[in-house]
């Protein structure tokens, strides 16, 4: 192992844990839920700590010194460039050296304290109204010097009904912004805000969190950031950030490394000038002769396709680096300029798709069979009530298609304990020891309801009109079709535990992206393949049921689901 090797896995084994983050917050929906602050959690940066136990200065005293420091940085006039430079890059130290709970009080104050000024709005909105308009704005004449008079009032109270309406914060965020290192602080503050979020849904957090948002948006936006291709080559400190990040699946060692930046591979990654030598996001790539079916294939392709006989360019990790950016769809646009640069570079690379993982399957589909199983025994427990009343629970669903039943029940003996097929599947699939994938006889029975109830699950779940399925979201919105179900394709503990080791396909045709986007954001129509069609009717082809693309049907115009 070279020493450009070394340093790197050395660093990145040693690197203190990331602590854990509220469910959802800060992460892309292929990433996994360990992402985190890009700064340790702990009470305090070590060296600003040291510098205020060197000066006897107690925690609660440096708070008040960045609470100064924040005030000083908006109320000093914009044409004092020294005093507020001063102010905001103390500003910055202080906050990274604060405990969380300080964060938190900091934080509650700036939402509180610096929010809009709605006295001063509402004696705008009254002085406003009190102005009587000119006649030439209703009959279109032109208008005298004592109208141009009285438009001028209006144009002024006008102006300062816009400054009146931004909260003061938003000058010092403008102010951070433009300051050196500002706007990563700027992204880790949004990431504490997140995590206080999700625990005190308070008015006034939420709407510091949907203007810094919105300002992230601006300053974040696909014109300010760089496209850059992450080689071996590259600084040992970005590599460092690549393994330390990738967590979808994991970098097990420097011979992974290699691989995923070698042939037949691509990294790219967003990187944003003001945050220097780290992606906001990063995507790797596996160039393929087909779509793959399996996440083991993609990591252990050995040896990789020839890159001039590849016709497939598949997705099958991306990361977003920064919690603070979440909700931020920067990966959209990550997608589509490499989409655009392989084409360019390959145009024999004619296929686009993803093997993602399916993350929110099993705990759907647990409680699915749980609650199923609860009011099953309920209704066996009342079923003479329930005869006599002349009605059952209209709760109640057939999971499980009455073959399926047959084929559990029959080959669970030895493996679990149950009284039907249902309740044999939910205490299977809820163990930890993943015993059913070691027995054929089960993998078989198991196979077609977990297929069948899996595209359901991916077509037809939504949740506020989106799909339930954070990633299935991503990707559709995306303007992605889903092409394909794998069966096994992960069969890694993380896999089976949240998908069964189950993992789709989703495909990116070009001619469609901005339509498919389009229908499933504004009417909720999920794009799907002709081979899905047969799980959603529960019907089976003529050779069962299938998770494999049909070659004679993968092309053709896809359905849609409501």
């Amino acid at each position: 192992m070279n020493k450009k090797g070394l340093a790197l896995f050395l660093r990145a084994r040693v690197r203190p844990p990331h602590p854990p983050l509220p469910p959802n917050q800060g992460r892309y929906p292929d990433s996994p839920p360990s992402q985190s602050l890009p700064l340790p959690n702990s009470n305090m940066d070590p060296s600003l700590s040291n510098h205020h136990r060197a000066n006897n200065i107690s925690p609660s005293l440096m708070l008040k010194d960045v609470k100064d420091w924040m005030h000083a940085s908006m109320s000093i006039p914009a044409h004092k460039i020294e005093p507020v430079d001063t102010n905001l890059e103390n500003f910055l130290q202080g906050y990274l050296g604060l405990a969380q709970e300080d964060r938190r009080e900091l934080i509650l104050v700036l939402a509180k304290d610096y929010d809009v000024n709605r006295t001063r709005v509402r004696d705008l909105m009254q002085q406003y109204l009190s102005l009587e308009p000119p006649h030439a704005l209703n009959d279109g004449h032109s208008s005298g010097p004592e109208e141009e008079g009285i438009l001028s009032a209006f144009y002024r109270t006008e102006r300062n009904l816009r400054d009146a309406i931004k909260p003061m914060y938003a000058l010092f965020f403008e102010r951070l912004n433009a300051y050196p290192g500002g706007l990563k602080l700027l992204v880790v503050l949004r990431a504490d805000l997140l995590a206080i979020l999700a625990k005190e849904n308070i008015p006034s957090l939420r709407a510091l969190d949907s203007f810094l948002k919105e300002k992230l948006i601006t300053w974040l936006s696909p014109a300010s950031l760089g496209l850059h291709h992450i080689t071996w080559d590259d600084s040992a400190s970005l590599l460092e950030k690549i393994v330390a990040y990738e967590a979808v699946h994991p970098i097990k060692n420097l011979l992974d490394l290699k691989r995923r930046l070698g042939v037949g591979r691509r990294c790219f990654g967003y990187m944003h000038p003001a945050i220097y030598g780290e992606p906001l996001i990063f995507i790797e790539v596996a160039l393929l002769k087909d779509v793959a079916v399996s996440i083991q294939d993609v990591l252990w392709d050995e040896p990789p396709t020839p890159e001039c006989e590849a016709s497939c360019a598949l997705f099958y990790s991306i990361t977003s680096t920064q919690p603070g950016l979440a909700g931020i769809n920067l990966g959209k646009f990550l997608i589509k300029r490499v989409i655009e640069l392989i084409r360019r570079e390959m145009p024999h690379i004619t296929t686009f798709a993803t093997l993602s993982p399916i993350p929110g399957f099993m705990q759907w589909l647990l409680s699915k069979l749980a609650s199923q199983f609860k009011i099953g025994k309920t209704e066996t427990e009342d079923a003479s009530t329930l005869s006599h009343m002349g009605f059952g629970s209209v709760f109640r669903e057939n999971i499980l298609l009455p073959e399926e039943e047959k084929m559990i029940v029959d080959s669970s003996v030895g493996y679990a304990v149950g009284n039907s097929g249902l309740e044999i599947m939910k205490n299977l699939l809820a163990s930890t020891n993943n015993e059913w994938i070691k027995s054929d006889c089960l993998l078989k029975a198991l196979k077609p309801p977990l297929l069948r109830l899996c595209a359901r699950y991916l077509l037809k779940e939504r949740k506020r009109g989106k799909a339930l399925d954070p990633v299935a979201n991503f990707h559709l919105q995306n303007g992605a079709m889903i092409e394909r179900i794998n069966w096994m394709a992960d069969q890694s503990e993380k896999g089976l535990q949240q998908s069964a080791g189950l993992m789709v396909n989703y495909v990116y045709r070009l001619d469609h992206i901005e339509e498919y986007a389009e229908l499933f954001i504004n009417e909720g129509r999920i794009h799907a393949s002709p081979a899905l069609q047969q799980y959603v009717n529960n019907k089976p082809g003529p050779q069962g049921w299938s998770e494999e693309i049909d070659p004679e049907n993968q092309h053709k115009t896809s359905k849609y689901y409501h």
